[in-house]
């Protein structure tokens, strides 16, 4: 299928639908984009640490705030460092890659960029530096795994979570996201599927393995006859706030450019954030009778996670309802889907990221449309529909059967879950034999 142009809009391409690689003589450095990008790999790097630390740290009881810290700059590193070894290889080489066809590398990206060793002072990706495009790629890298840690919180052993992270950023978050942003010839690219800054790559990707984490494990000791508040709601509404900006570096960002198009990514990001509130806090208010400082930040994150595939595809009014829709479903999803399978995650990632990611793909292949609002040329509801659901329904298979695999691999290796007496103390003792909080 080929590419649709987008009538409009000067956009650029998603995030991984690569630009040439050239070099200084070739192609004109733009500065102003430049200084953009490095902005917003900061901006995307900040909402994992601190904003999705806090926003995680809050919720969890006091014994393992700690602990999430640790394991998001620990990922971190050993993201880093396989980025380097084999990961940005996989991710954005084209070798092997024709249009429209399948082949091996519509899967996987080549070998040729190993340790990036053919990165040149003077390379650049399109008309900005490929140090800053690689940094920028390794930031959604990085928090992509960071997301499913909410997932096993409170339960997994420090060594299993970082064995885990490292195999199924190889297996499951490479592939995929070299798969949805590969350029000509990626598998979902073929296909046709709109996916802009990480719909599937990123939320759906992460929320499925947190489920497959939560249901590999088991539920927490004592889980759900004891009492388990959050430890301090103050700073998960400060990561959560945190979470919202660092967002705009994600979805803009992802357009590796400044033109008159950001301007409508930064527009529907930020109205889908603000229905998602809306809309949480109104499905609350009825059935709960009162909202809640939780709920109220959850919405916002759940608004944002359904805008970020379909941020430059859909117009104002597509924003509205993506946000106001993802906003209430997660909300049901978070108030009654575990409670009603019986799996354990401890802070949600599947109802938040998993479920809103596919809501937010899904509403995409809708309000794209240009009888919708939507900015696709030649796009047709049913049949984008239709793509998108065949994306999302490969995303869920492919991530939930490797990352099964995965961790019963890493059970088998170091064990998964840390024992009953390293739970009850905490595992900021048991695991780091360190308090958060000394009083």
């Amino acid at each position: 299928m080929k590419h649709r142009s987008l009538s409009r809009l000067a956009l650029a391409a998603p995030l991984f639908a690569l630009a040439p690689l050239a070099h200084a003589a070739d192609v004109t450095l733009d500065t102003g984009t430049t200084a953009w990008m490095m902005t917003a790999a900061m901006f995307v790097l900040l909402m994992c640490i601190p904003g999705l630390a806090l926003f995680y740290g809050g919720m969890l009881r006091a014994k393992n705030f700690l602990s999430i810290f640790t394991q998001l700059f620990a990922t971190a590193g050993v993201i880093g460092v396989l980025w380097v070894v084999y990961g940005y290889s996989i991710v954005v080489d084209t070798n092997g890659m024709v249009a429209n066809q399948i082949t091996f590398n519509s899967f996987v990206g080549g070998l040729s960029k190993l340790f990036m060793l053919d990165m040149k002072h003077d390379s650049l990706m399109g008309n900005i530096p490929e140090g800053v495009y690689s940094v920028f790629q390794l930031t959604f890298a990085i928090i992509t795994p960071a997301l499913i840690a909410g997932g096993f919180a409170e339960r997994m052993k420090f060594s299993a979570s970082l064995l885990f992270m490292a195999l199924w950023f190889t297996l499951v978050y490479a592939p995929i996201a070299h798969m949805v942003w590969g350029g000509p010839g990626a598998l979902m690219v073929n296909w046709g599927m709109l996916d802009f800054a990480g719909g599937t790559a990123v939320h759906i990707n992460s929320g499925v393995a947190a489920l497959a984490a939560a249901l590999m494990l088991g539920k927490r000791k004592g889980y759900p006859h004891t009492s388990m508040p959050p430890h301090n709601l103050g700073f998960t509404m400060i990561g959560a706030g945190m979470l919202w900006v660092g967002w705009f570096g994600f979805n803009i960002g992802s357009g590796l450019m400044v033109n008159t198009g950001a301007g409508i990514v930064m527009l529907t990001t930020m109205i889908a954030a603000c229905a998602g509130i809306v809309g949480w806090m109104l499905t609350e208010k009825m059935i709960h009778g009162r909202p809640s400082a939780l709920g109220a930040a959850s919405g916002a994150l759940a608004g944002l996670v359904g805008i970020t595939p379909a941020c430059a595809y859909v117009g104002p009014i597509g924003a509205l309802l993506i946000g106001l829709l993802t906003g209430t479903i997660c909300f049901f999803a978070v108030s009654r889907l575990k409670q009603a399978f019986g799996y354990d995650d401890t802070l949600d990632v599947f109802s938040l990221h998993g479920i809103g990611g596919m809501v937010g793909a899904l509403l995409t292949g809708i309000f794209a449309a240009p009888s919708m609002g939507g900015y696709v040329d030649g796009a047709e509801v049913l049949p984008q529909f239709l793509i998108q659901l065949k994306g999302v329904a490969f995303t869920f298979v492919y991530c939930f059967v490797v990352s099964w695999a995965i961790l019963g691999l890493v059970k088998l290796l170091v064990g998964l879950r840390a024992s009953s007496e390293n739970e009850e103390m905490g595992l900021d003792l048991a695991e780091h034999n360190e308090r958060a909080y000394n009083l």
